[in-house]
C-alpha cells in the first residue's frame, strides 16, 4: 500500500488537475512536504485521506477496492485459517496482529473496515483494544467482531458496551463468519 504520493498521483486519485492539488498544497489545505533539495511536493497517505474527506471526495480511487480486514488473535492456526480463507475469497485485503499493541499500531496505519478481535490477548485485554479504537474519531466506521472461547456469558454485554458490533463464540464455522463479514461490509 502506497504511503506517499506525488501531486500528479494525488490529482489522479482525487480526479482533479495537478495544478489544483498544487494550489491546495501551497495554501496549506493539503498537508505534505517538499523533497529535500528540490521543489517536488509529496503528500503522505493520511494527509490525502483527510483532504479527501474534508472535500467529500470518494476514497474509492485510493485503495484496491477490496475491504480491509485486520485479524487480531494470538493463535497462529486461527490467524492462518482466516488469512487463507479471506485471501481466497478475493474481496478482502487482510492484515494480522497477534497482540493488542500490534493491533493498535496496525489499526492506525491500515485503517481497516473491519476488525476480528480475540478478547483473550497475551498483553492487553481485547476490551481495552476495542475502547481505544472507539475513542478515535477517524475509526468511527470501523466494524468490530469480537471472538472468544473463554469468555463468560455475563461479560459479553461488557464487550458490546466497549464498542463491538457483534460477538461470535469460539469454536465457529469459518464459512459462516466470512458470510457475516460480507454482510457487515455490504460486499
Amino acid at each position: 500500500m502506497k504511503e506517499v504520493f506525488s501531486t500528479g498521483e494525488a490529482a489522479k486519485i482525487c480526479r482533479v488537475s495537478q495544478q489544483t492539488i498544487i494550489r491546495c498544497f501551497d495554501a496549506g489545505r493539503l498537508k505534505g512536504f517538499y523533497v529535500p533539495g528540490s521543489r517536488f511536493r509529496r503528500i503522505p497517505r493520511e494527509s490525502l485521506v483527510q483532504f479527501m474527506k474534508e472535500n467529500s471526495i470518494p476514497l474509492s480511487n485510493l485503495d484496491s477496492g477490496k475491504k480491509k480486514i485486520l485479524i487480531v488473535d494470538d493463535d497462529p492456526e486461527v490467524v492462518d485459517l482466516f488469512v487463507e480463507v479471506l485471501d481466497r475469497d478475493g474481496r478482502f485485503e487482510v492484515r494480522t496482529a497477534s497482540c493488542g499493541y500490534d493491533a493498535g499500531i496496525l489499526t492506525q496505519q491500515f485503517h481497516p473496515d473491519l476488525i476480528v478481535l480475540d478478547f483473550m490477548l497475551p498483553d492487553i485485554n481485547g476490551k481495552v483494544v476495542c475502547e481505544t479504537i472507539r475513542s478515535n474519531p477517524d475509526l468511527h466506521d470501523t466494524r468490530i467482531i469480537g471472538i472468544s472461547g473463554l469468555i463468560e456469558q455475563d461479560k459479553i454485554q461488557e464487550l458490546y458496551n466497549a464498542g463491538i458490533d457483534e460477538f461470535i463464540q469460539k469454536p465457529f464455522r469459518i464459512s459462516e463468519l466470512v458470510t457475516r463479514i460480507g454482510e457487515m461490509l455490504n460486499v
